[in-house]
C-alpha cells in the first residue's frame, strides 16, 4: 500500500524528538538529525553544605542518548494503528514530540562530584584521657566531630534522574568513635577511685594505708572504661601485708655483751594472702570503699629454740668484705643500719635467706636515710643509698660458702665501692630486687656482720655446721668490653654562671661472669653467676650562660 510500517524501519509521520522532525526517516536518518542536539548539555547546581557550584552537565558524566530516543520513536510508531498511519500519509498526522534521552556515567560523576566536594571532609578525632600531673587527676582531651560527604547518594541520585538541574550532595557529620561525654563519665569514675584506702589486719588491727595518687597508679581510665594495672595492683598489695603483717620470729641469736645467746622463737600473724587479695582488687576498685579488712592466719616459725645449735659449738664458713672508702655520712649511717639489721638473721636448713625480709624494708621507718642511688640511668639521691655495700657483702660471703644463687641482681655499671673485686657484688631495691641464696649446708646458719666506720670496712660472716666441702672462687672472666660514652652537660639553674659539678662518673660497659669450683663428696661442679654492666657516661651540672 506504500505505506509506512515498522517493517520499512521509518519513523511515523508527525513525530518529533526533542523538536526535531523524524517523521518519515529511518534509524540512521534520524540519529543524524539529532546529532546537533547532542552537545546541548544543561547546567547543573551542585549543593554541599553552604557550598555552591554550577557545572556543565557534561562535566558529571551527563550525555544525550540519541540512539534510546529513536527507538522510543519506532516503538511508538509501530503501536500505532493503521488508520493513523493512513493519516500520516494525506498530513493529517497527529504532532508527538518526544524527550531528547539522557544518560549519566556514574564514574564521571563520581570523579566530579569527589573533586568539588574534597576540601568538606574532614576526619573525626577522637576524644582522649590523660592524666594531669599539676591537678593529680584524669581529664579529657575533647574529640572533633568529622565531616563526610555522601558522593555516592547524589551520584545515584543524577544517574537516575539525568534531566535534574540541581543536585544536593548530602553533608553529615561523622562523630568520633570516643566522645568526648562518654569519656567524661569514665574520667568522672576513675577521679573518684583516687582516694585514701586504708586497710586492716582483722585480728591484730594493724593498718596501711594507700594515698590518693598510690590508688590512682592502680587503674587506667581508657577509652573503653576503667582498667585495673594488674601489676601494680599486686604490688600495692604486697606492700600493705608488709604494714600489716606480724610475721613469726624464728629462734635466733642475739648479742648479749659479746656473747651469742639463744632468743625464743613467737608465733606471728599474717594476712591470709589468697582471700585478703580478692578482697582488696574488688573493694579498692569501688568508689564507695574506702577501707577493707583482710583475714588473717597464724604464723608459725619454722626453726625452734630447740633445733638452734649451741652457739659455742657453731663454726666459721666463710667471710665476705667490702670496703666503703670516701662513703658520705648519709651512706655510712645505712651501711651501719643495714649491718646491724641483717646480724643474728638464722637460716633454717633447707630454707632461703632474703635479704629483704632480713631487712624489714627499705624506708625511713626502718632507719635509713637519703643517699646516692642508682636510677633511671642515673646516679641520684635516693632513700637508702648504701644499702647495697651491705648486701654486695653479704652475697661475696654466701657465694663463698657455697650457698646455691636463687636470686641475684647486679647494678647497671661498675661501681667503685665494690673494687677491685669486679662482679662480685649484688644490687637490691625494695621493693623488686632482692638477694636470696638458698641454705645448703644441712644445718641452720647464723649471719654475722662486723662494720668499722673508722677503717670502712665492712665484714659479713656465715655460722654454722662447716659443710664437707670445699669451694674455690675463680677470677672474674671479663668476654666483652664497650668504651663509655661522651659526657652529658646539663643546665642546672641553681649554679652560679660559668660553674660546674660533676654529678656522674664516667664507667666502660663490661660483659663478664663469675665463677666457682665445688667440690664435695658428689663430685666437683662449677657453676656461673654473669653480669653485663651497661657503659655509663660521666654527667656534669653547669651553672646558665651569664
Amino acid at each position: 500500500m506504500g505505506v509506512a510500517t515498522q517493517a520499512d524501519g521509518k519513523i511515523a509521520p508527525g513525530l518529533r524528538i526533542a523538536g526535531v522532525d523524524v517523521g518519515g526517516m529511518n534509524r540512521e536518518q534520524a540519529l543524524a538529525a539529532l546529532g546537533n542536539r547532542v552537545a546541548d548539555a544543561p547546567q547543573v547546581t551542585v549543593s554541599a553544605g553552604k557550598n555552591t557550584w554550577t557545572v556543565s552537565a557534561a562535566k558529571l558524566g551527563w550525555h544525550a542518548d540519541a540512539e534510546t530516543s529513536v527507538q522510543a520513536a519506532q516503538k511508538i510508531t509501530a503501536e500505532r494503528g493503521v488508520l493513523e498511519r493512513l493519516q500520516g500519509m494525506i498530513g493529517a498526522a497527529q504532532v508527538q514530540d518526544i524527550p531528547l534521552t539522557a544518560a549519566v556515567d556514574a564514574a564521571q560523576a563520581r570523579a566530579t562530584l569527589t573533586r568539588l566536594t574534597a576540601g568538606l571532609n574532614t576526619a573525626p578525632r577522637n576524644a582522649s584521657v590523660y592524666f594531669d600531673k599539676a591537678s593529680k587527676r584524669y581529664a579529657v582531651k575533647p574529640g572533633v566531630t568529622g565531616v563526610k560527604v555522601d558522593v555516592t547518594g547524589a551520584v545515584n541520585t543524577y544517574v537516575a534522574s539525568p534531566a535534574l538541574t540541581t543536585l544536593t550532595v548530602t553533608v553529615a557529620e561523622q562523630p568520633p568513635q570516643y566522645t568526648t561525654e562518654a569519656l567524661n563519665a569514665y574520667v568522672k569514675q576513675g577521679n573518684a577511685l583516687a582516694r585514701p584506702f586504708t586497710v586492716t589486719l582483722g585480728t591484730t588491727g594493724r593498718t596501711g594505708t594507700l594515698t590518693a595518687l598510690q590508688v590512682a597508679d592502680l587503674y587506667w581510665v581508657r577509652e573503653t572504661g576503667i582498667v585495673p594495672d594488674e601489676t601494680t595492683l599486686k604490688a600495692a598489695f604486697g606492700r600493705l601485708t608488709g604494714f600489716v603483717d606480724q610475721p613469726a620470729k624464728n629462734a635466733r641469736y642475739a648479742l648479749k655483751g659479746t656473747q651469742l645467746v639463744k632468743v625464743k622463737e613467737s608465733a606471728g600473724v599474717v594476712t591470709d594472702r589468697a582471700a585478703a587479695y580478692a578482697i582488696f582488687r574488688k573493694s579498692v576498685l569501688d568508689a564507695t570503699q574506702k577501707s577493707a579488712v583482710f583475714p588473717s592466719r597464724v604464723d608459725k616459725p619454722t626453726l625452734t629454740l630447740a633445733s638452734l645449735p649451741d652457739a659455742g659449738k657453731l663454726e666459721l664458713i666463710a667471710t665476705g668484705r667490702s670496703t666503703y672508702y670516701h662513703s658520705s655520712a648519709a651512706r655510712r649511717t645505712n651501711v651501719a643500719n643495714a649491718a646491724a639489721k641483717i646480724n643474728g638473721a638464722v637460716v633454717p636448713a633447707g630454707e632461703v635467706f632474703s635479704f629483704l625480709k632480713s631487712l624489714g624494708g627499705i624506708d625511713a621507718s626502718n632507719g635509713f636515710v637519703g643517699g646516692l642511688i642508682i636510677s633511671g640511668g642515673r646516679t641520684v639521691d635516693g632513700l637508702g643509698g648504701g644499702v647495697c655495700q651491705v648486701s654486695t657483702t653479704a652475697f661475696r660471703a654466701l657465694y663463698q660458702a657455697g650457698l646455691p644463687v636463687v636470686e641475684r641482681n647486679q647494678h647497671s655499671y661498675r661501681v667503685g665501692y665494690y673494687e677491685p673485686q669486679v662482679g662480685f657484688e649484688a644490687a637490691v631495691y625494695d621493693p623488686g630486687l632482692d638477694l636470696k641464696m638458698k641454705n645448703d649446708t644441712g644445718a641452720p646458719i647464723l649471719i654475722k656482720t662486723i662494720n668499722n666506720n673508722e677503717t670502712s670496712t665492712l665484714d659479713v660472716q656465715v655460722w654454722g655446721v662447716k659443710p664437707k666441702r670445699t669451694v674455690t672462687i675463680n677470677p672474674a672472666v671479663i668476654t666483652a668490653r664497650v668504651p663509655h660514652p661522651a659526657p652529658k652537660y646539663v643546665v642546672n639553674p641553681n649554679l652560679r654562671p660559668g660553674q660546674v659539678n660533676q654529678v656522674d662518673w664516667a664507667a666502660d660497659g663490661y660483659s663478664l661472669y663469675i665463677s666457682r669450683t665445688i667440690k664435695d663428696a658428689s663430685g666437683v661442679r662449677t657453676d656461673r653467676v654473669s653480669t653485663v654492666y651497661k657503659p655509663w657516661q660521666a654527667v656534669y651540672e653547669t651553672g646558665p650562660r651569664g
